[in-house]
């Protein structure tokens, strides 16, 4: 399999900073819905120019090399249509009862990303301008599911909408204020439901002070400092995500934790013991104080470890299928986790830890 050093593509690990795309693009379709049209004036509005499409397929992406095809399309956005497939909502086990894409790819260079082995083409970040569309077609969706809606254990959380499975919602946040319209929509929804997302980023100022009366729960995704720093190129510092949750939740929205993907590195107590302690301080006094947990061990498919190593040839991250438990999934598919007895070990761990340096945390699922 050949192999093509991108490393110098991913920026390192610092404080928030926008994500400035190197083009725009536009298709005709999206620029027939309102919120396409909003998304356009936004992006002007920082000095970036939008070039129109002449029809609804992406092109000029690919560029004479994979190195250069990679660098075009991490840097692109393309405001899109979202395919008829996509309005077709899909469960979401353990996180949610349902998924709901506002946008797919994502700007940062993780080098573990799962997006590797599950979208297909040139890693462009799509966002969609059919959003009011999207947040009507919720409707029928409500009082449905199975991982919240009809569980004993999480019913308090309503029917639960996933919006961040493909995207980032805070690296594009200022480019299509999607999201923030998102909250809103859910704030307006006199109904037992809940809008979910997750985030490796830290500007929150737009939600704070927005009215979401609590139907939105913020998630962001941590590691400790070993992964955080090598392996998430171009993201928030874990100490800016802290920062960010803790104005969230002092703002009173319901806020997570997405521990992921945990990696069993050789000090792993020691370093994972240092990111919880990271936690308590961040949430410490704050009152009425609604968080959760996700535990998600790392785990990787031949299809995405031959991606992630053709983006990231030098990568350090652990992929050694000897080392692993083949497992299948629902459709077949194949998938290297962590062998029984160590992932009985990481969960014991993290399940009496938290209880222990962070007791007001409620962990939602182990996976």
């Amino acid at each position: 399999m050949p192999t093509r050093d991108l490393a110098g593509l991913a920026p390192p690990t610092r404080s928030a900073r926008r994500w400035t795309p190197s083009r725009v693009v536009a298709t005709p379709a999206a620029l027939d819905h309102p919120h396409g049209q909003r998304i356009v004036e936004r992006v002007r509005a920082l000095g970036i120019e939008v070039e129109p499409l002449r029809a609804n397929r992406l092109t000029g992406v690919r560029g004479q090399t994979d190195r250069e095809t990679y660098a075009r399309a991490k840097s692109a956005m393309a405001i899109v249509v979202s395919p008829p497939s996509r309005r077709v909502l899909q469960p979401i086990a353990p996180s949610a009862d349902w998924r709901v894409d506002l946008a797919e790819g994502c700007p940062a260079h993780c080098q573990y990303c799962y997006l590797a082995g599950s979208l297909s083409g040139p890693p462009v970040t799509r966002v969609y301008a059919d959003l009011d569309d999207i947040l009507t077609g919720l409707a029928a969706y409500a009082g449905r599911g199975t991982v919240t809606s009809r569980n004993a254990r999480r019913a308090d959380e309503g029917t639960t909408f996933e919006a961040s499975c493909y995207t980032d919602p805070l690296a594009l946040e200022h480019l299509t204020g999607s999201w923030r319209r998102a909250v809103q929509h859910f704030a307006d929804w006199d109904a037992p439901v809940q809008l979910r997302w997750t985030t490796k980023y830290a500007d929150v100022d737009t939600f704070v002070g927005l009215p979401h009366a609590g139907r939105t729960r913020v998630r962001f995704s941590v590691n400790c400092a070993p992964v955080s720093v090598r392996f998430e190129g171009g993201t928030a510092r874990v100490s800016d995500r802290l920062a960010a949750l803790r104005r969230l939740a002092l703002d009173g929205y319901p806020v997570g934790l997405t521990i992921a993907p945990i990696i069993a590195l050789p000090d792993w107590r020691e370093r994972y013991g240092e990111l919880l302690d990271q936690v308590r301080a961040a949430v410490d006094g704050v009152p009425d104080l609604d968080l959760t947990a996700e535990l998600i061990t790392h785990r990787f498919t031949p299809g995405s470890k031959e991606v992630l190593l053709g983006w990231y040839p030098r990568t350090r991250l652990e992929m050694d299928e000897e080392s692993r438990t083949r497992k299948h999934g629902k459709f077949g598919a194949v998938k290297y986790v962590y062998p029984r007895e160590q992932m009985t070990e990481l969960r014991d761990w993290f399940t009496a830890e938290l209880t222990a340096r962070v007791p007001a945390c409620r962990v939602l699922y182990w996976t």
